[in-house]
């Protein structure tokens, strides 16, 4: 499967001046939910993680927003539950019913690995329940291999996107308005 060309086919690889959810700045932009908003695109996607899973879980736990469809078509693809986190005054939590038990096995699916925080903060609060955290898959893998998440992890793209911290970023110095378009806005960045 060549993810690269369906973002390039759903317009989906953004240039521009981007505040990343990491807290870093880039001047590329990979927003998945173009891709993920196409049925059988975001089906195939899932399918193809599934099969990178290292061992069937018992379930499938994704950060929300980003990783909530993946997620979906990779439990879909697995034949197991797909649960969500979402952000309470800045922390992962489990809502709307949703409950660990102690001892399953947890995949975390996300859709793209910048530096890992997302993901590590999902891993946190299923090590907190009792669950194990089984590995980790992503469609994109932005950290070019250095987000080491300590546990299994495949994605289906790894591609090299400079990221920059705010007082190193070219962008910020030459006067470039930037936008957030990501799901993350607890912090401000400038």
């Amino acid at each position: 499967m060549n993810v690269e060309k369906l973002f390039l086919d759903h317009g989906a690889l953004l240039k521009g001046h981007f505040l990343l959810s990491s807290g870093l700045h880039s001047d590329r932009y990979l927003q998945c939910a173009l891709v993920l908003a196409q049925p059988g695109a975001a089906e195939a996607l899932g399918r193809e993680l599934g099969a990178r899973c290292a061992e069937k879980p018992d379930l499938v736990l994704s950060p929300a927003m980003g990783g909530l469809m993946i997620g979906h078509e990779v439990a879909r693809a697995l034949g197991v539950r797909h649960y969500f986190t979402e952000r309470a005054d800045g922390t992962m939590v489990l809502r709307r019913g949703f409950a660990l038990k102690p001892g399953e096995k947890v995949v975390v699916v996300e859709d793209v690995v910048t530096t890992g925080k997302s993901t590590k903060e999902v891993f946190e609060l299923v090590r907190a329940a009792g669950a194990e955290v089984a590995g980790a898959l992503s469609v994109v893998d932005r950290s070019e291999g250095k987000s080491n998440l300590g546990v299994p992890y495949a994605a289906l793209w790894a591609v090299s996107v400079p990221a920059w911290k705010p007082e190193e970023c070219p962008l910020c110095k030459a006067g470039v308005p930037a936008v957030k378009p990501g799901s993350r806005t607890e912090k401000k960045n400038g």
